[in-house]
């Protein structure tokens, strides 16, 4: 594959290695590179000579959630000026301009839903990989992996639920339990590396330097375990948490997404942008919790 490719994928060792490839734009999630990672994830499933999947980015950062730079598709327009969003079909009404149509949004970001939860379907296990950050809808994606390892000068937050959003494949509270979830999600606060692993958030804290190995290596060991055992006891896990209403808190995590991103706090907040700069409010709305040891991003 090109190096322009937004996701690159290999196979190593028995391993598939998916790498989200934006590193000047710190990965940040586009709909090509959300397709490429699901891309991905379906060609390790049909590889017979994989036996497991890391999903890493490259660069100093795993992601840093949406491109609202961009006007990606988590904006107040729906997404239409990028093509996110699906339309009802021929005999659907062209929307009107600066309406917002709940059913559309919920169309297109229970697509991306739809694509990061292949790393939840997969019968293959996946390691997520944390590196620098993974914020906001980062952790939409690398919460469906099955195992987290962590840099130990990583983070990883859901910023967004102070202003603009909802976690989308709410795994947070089925990761945590109720406190933390609770803790995280009202604040917004991000969660060093140390605290992560104390949570039971992740599996691991790695050396920044041994991180990648230290994945590879967790990854080659279910070389030892026959794949139908290994998909039989994931799936068995996760239809655990799918009987405690995974999917439904799903539906409305995406729906409640859509209805954050239209208040008139949020129209307010976005058209702040042009005025102050996306960094100057994003620095402007983490400052209040810098004393918790956050860094403005």
């Amino acid at each position: 594959m090109s190096d322009t490719n937004p996701v690159l994928y290999e196979e190593r060792d028995d391993l598939a290695i998916i790498t989200l490839n934006r590193p000047e734009k710190k990965n940040t999630l586009t709909d090509a590179v959300i397709q490429g990672i699901a891309d991905g994830i379906d060609t390790a499933t049909k590889s017979r000579d994989v036996v497991a999947v890391v999903l890493r980015g490259s660069g100093d950062t795993l992601t840093a959630g949406y491109d609202l730079t961009a006007g990606t598709g988590v904006g107040t327009s729906a997404g239409d000026e990028a093509g996110w969003s699906t339309p009802y079909g021929a005999n659907g009404p062209e929307p009107r301009e600066g309406a917002w149509d709940p059913v559309r949004d919920y169309q297109f970001m229970g697509n991306n839903v739809r694509r990061f939860m292949k790393v939840w379907e997969c019968p293959k296990p996946v390691i997520g990989e944390i590196r620098g950050w993974a914020v906001g809808g980062a952790t939409d994606l690398i919460l469906c992996a099955d195992l987290l390892y962590m840099a130990s000068d990583a983070h990883i937050g859901y910023a967004p639920s102070r202003i603009f959003g909802t976690p989308t494949t709410m795994l947070w509270v089925y990761r945590l339990g109720l406190e933390h979830a609770k803790q995280y999600l009202l604040t917004g606060r991000a969660i060093d590396a140390e605290t992560a692993h104390r949570i039971g958030l992740v599996s691991q804290v790695c050396d920044p330097d041994e991180l990648s190995a230290e994945v590879e290596a967790e990854a080659r060991r279910f070389r030892n375990i026959p794949a139908n055992q290994l998909a039989l006891n994931k799936l068995l896990i996760n239809q655990a948490y799918e009987n405690m209403g995974l999917r439904t808190s799903q539906m409305l995590g995406t729906f409640f997404d859509g209805m954050t991103r239209h208040t008139e706090e949020a129209y307010r907040w976005a058209e702040s942008f042009s005025d102050k700069g996306f960094r100057e409010v994003i620095r402007e709305r983490d400052a209040p919790w810098e004393d918790y040891g956050e860094r403005p991003r």
